[in-house]
């Protein structure tokens, strides 16, 4: 599947779920916690937009994403001090 129906999807129940509202405790556990892998997502890609400048890159996956989506730039900020200290 194409990357961009992926985040197209994404983006229209996101959408829906603004308008229609979640009104079930379980539906806004699993929006919140798109919004933050999707938020997480854009942290890491825009690290490695800057970061490539330097020699630091970090990859996108489900773990990484989860990291900087809940930890916000401070777990951007620890996975590139584990990528420099411990992954040399």
């Amino acid at each position: 599947m194409d990357s961009t129906i992926i985040i197209g999807i994404m983006v229209a129940v996101i959408v829906l779920l603004l308008f229609v509202g979640a009104s079930f405790k379980p539906l806004r556990f699993i929006t919140t916690g798109t919004v933050k892998l999707g938020i997480g997502i854009l942290f890491l890609f825009f690290f490695n937009v800057i970061g490539g400048s330097f020699g630091l890159h970090i990859p996108i996956n489900l773990f990484t994403a989860v990291v900087s989506g809940f930890l916000g730039l401070f777990g951007v900020a620890s996975l590139a001090a584990i990528h420099m200290i411990i992954l040399p």
